[in-house]
Formats: structure tokens, sequence, C-alpha cells
């Protein structure tokens, strides 16, 4: 199947569930191994997971369910607000971070809107806060850094599944990665318009919190499963850049929203991304005479702003792996 958006998808989806992965020390199944990481027996369900779907939901992850609640209360009251007053802090091409309804996937409208957080980085790129909502700058913040930690958490045993020493790949994320918090919100709307188009996450990995409603699905084995939405897990699913490290034997799962008929949903993912300055390419762990490297090196910063560009207006094809994929 094309990965990119195909409009002729058979919409039929088939319940079966992702694998659910506990990584909680206290867990007699992941005690931790001689390296400090996840148990041998952790790791390899990991492998397993991200082999067969690019994707798991994860419990026992830590995060303070406090926390999660406030930022589900936080979404919950800055998209109800009047679109005037979520206008106040639009974001824009120069700025990334603010509040956007018009954004595109693979060249076609989305069904939501959207609120994104990122750091300042002292290059234009800057949070905007509601002035009416005191608590909502505190619950972006502490689920920023509750998802960082976790990612780097989870990049390291997947480097160990790659062959690599646990702290090898993040070097590519320091001293400031380009990581997002996003605030999804996808109004009821009749029809049957996806809510996001079928496509692929760009970054390294991306955590995503659901809400009660389900709609995610993921494409594997031929066919679309609508994704279990647990009130204990979070999910998690690889992006391009991993799949490009391990030369394709992790896959970035397709992935989209179905249409949102009868009851708003919302969702908050955290895109866990590199350095701007990261270039990638299949790591010498995942190449040898049977398995040739299949990518060239790919510039972060660059494929990114070409996916952002992408985002606000159809310039055409949008930019791919695919297109720095090697023809032997």
């Amino acid at each position: 199947m094309d990965r990119k958006t195909d409009r002729t998808i058979n919409r039929t989806t088939f319940k079966k569930n992702l694998p659910v992965i506990n990584i909680s020390q206290e867990s007699s199944s992941t005690t931790m191994n001689s390296q400090g990481l996840l148990s041998d027996e952790t790791l390899r369900a990991l492998d397993n997971a991200c082999r067969n779907w690019g994707a798991f939901q994860v419990v026992g992850h830590g995060i303070d369910p406090q926390s999660i609640k406030s930022l589900q209360q936080a979404m919950h009251a800055f998209f109800r607000q009047p679109v005037s007053r979520k206008n106040l802090i639009s974001r824009t091409s120069e700025n990334p971070w603010g509040f956007y309804d018009r954004e595109l996937t693979n060249n076609t409208r989305d069904k939501k809107e959207v609120y994104d957080y990122g750091p300042n980085d002292n290059a234009g790129r800057t949070p905007q806060w509601p002035s009416d909502l005191p608590e909502f700058q505190l619950a972006i913040l502490a689920m920023y850094q509750a998802f960082e930690k976790l990612s780097f958490s989870l990049l390291s045993a997947i480097a160990v599944n790659l062959g690599l020493a646990p702290q090898q790949l993040t070097d590519n994320f320091l001293p400031s990665h380009s990581s997002f918090l996003r605030l999804n919100h996808y109004p009821a709307s009749p029809g049957d318009d996806f809510g996001v188009n079928a496509h692929t996450d760009a970054g390294g990995l991306t955590i995503l919190l659901l809400d009660s409603q389900p709609g995610l699905e993921i494409y594997q084995g031929g066919r679309w499963h609508l994704v279990d939405a647990r009130e204990d897990a979070l999910l998690v699913h690889m992006g391009d850049v991993i799949q490009v490290w391990s030369n394709d034997r992790y896959m970035a799962p397709l992935h989209r929203v179905a249409p949102i008929n009868q009851i708003e949903r919302f969702s908050a993912p955290f895109f866990f991304n590199p350095t701007y300055t990261t270039d990638y390419e299949p790591l010498r762990t995942m190449v040898d005479a049977a398995n040739p490297p299949r990518y060239r090196s790919i510039n972060w910063g660059e494929f990114r702003a070409q996916r952002t560009a992408g985002d606000y207006a159809d310039y055409g094809e949008e930019i791919q792996i695919s297109h720095f994929r090697i023809r032997n």
C-alpha cells in the first residue's frame, strides 16, 4: 500500500488490540537489567511491538494522573473559547507555536483545531499563552516535561534494541531538541471526512494521550485497526526518523483519525524530535551485506521545514522519507 494519503482506502476498520507494555519498575516483569534499563523480557516485547506494529500502548509510565487530568481540563477550557479568542494567539509560518484550525495533512484539510507548544528557541519560535486561562501554562509545561522524560527513557530502550549503547541516540536530541506538545480538538462534524488523513509522523517518536472516545486508526496487515482508548495507557508509535535509523526494521505506522460524527474528541500528542542540525541515516548496526542502507542521509531541520510548509498550503506532493530512499 502507498504510505501516502489514499482517499480510496476501504474505510472498514477491524478491532485488533495493540500490544500493551508495562514499564513500571515495580512490576515483577520489568525488573531492571544490568544496563539499568527495562528487563530483557520487556525489551523483547518492545522490539516485537515496534517490528510488527511500529506502535504499542504503555502502562506503568509513572506520569502523575493529576498532571494528565490538569492537561485535559486545560485543553477543554481552551478549545471551548470563542474562535476570536483563540485567534489572538494564532501561529504563523514564522512562529509555529499557538492556535491553528486550517492545517493540511498530505495536501488535504484536517477536520480539527490545534494548539502547539514548544520552548522559546531565540530564533522566532516563541510560546503563546491564552491570557484568561491562568492554569493553562502550568498544565502544558508539566506535561511537556513528563513526556520529555518518558521519551528519553523509551529512546534508550529502542537504542539497545537496535544494537547500540543506551545513550547512543540521545546526542541527536541534545542540547535542545525540536519536540513539541500539541492539543487536538476534533469537533463533531457530520460526514465522512477524516479528522486527520492517513500519514506517518515525521520525527523520532510520538507519545499520545487519548480521551475516552476512540477514533485513531492504525494500518497494519492490510487493514485499518481502531485503537482502544485505555484510560491507564499512553499510545507510543515510531516516527520516520526511527524508521530510517532502523533501516526499515521499525516502520513508522500509517495512521489516521476516523470521521467524528456525533461526539467531539480530544487528544494530546507529544512529538519527540531531534535537534534541527541532526543528520540521520541507517545505523551501522542495521546495515550488512544482506541489508544494505535503504536511505540517503537526511537533515532534520531541512526536512521539518518542508513538512511544516505543507501544513499551511498545498504546495504539491508533501516531502516524505521515500524521496530519500536508495533504489538498489
